[in-house]
């Protein structure tokens, strides 16, 4: 393996352990029907943990080695966030009819998303 491969297989493992223990934790907390709320919660803390990081870099805020960025983006992030997850739990609410939770979570995570992509990016630059 390379070290670039190897580099982004620890982001993925903490990615993908981060993303059970959320969703396990929000289970635990608001009952197994809830699980989605991990999700939600991830998804949108993904947007602003990866927005953050890639701006701190883009605009060299910090120096950040090509290694660490690969690591924490797509490694992290890639394995963290979940799209797939969010695609199947919202068909689950279209299923079972339930119109209003599934356009709650779907509009709602694309705008929480976005807001913290734009969060991401300004504590990134008032880090400096």
């Amino acid at each position: 393996m390379s070290d670039i491969t190897n580099v982004l297989a620890i982001g993925a493992i903490f990615g993908a352990l981060s993303r059970f223990y959320i969703t396990e934790l929000a289970k635990a907390i608001l009952g197994t029907n809830f699980g989605f709320y991990g999700t939600f919660l991830i998804n949108v803390s993904g947007c602003l943990l990866i927005a953050y990081i890639l701006t701190l870099a883009a605009e060299n805020i910090r120096i950040i080695s090509t290694e660490l960025r690969l690591m924490t983006t797509t490694g992290f992030c890639g394995a963290y966030t979940t799209f797939s997850t969010y695609g199947l739990e919202s068909k689950g609410f279209l299923d079972k009819g339930d119109i209003t939770r599934l356009l709650i979570y779907w509009v709602g995570s694309a705008i929480v998303g976005m807001i913290c992509i734009q969060i991401g990016v300004l504590l990134a630059r008032r880090s400096v």
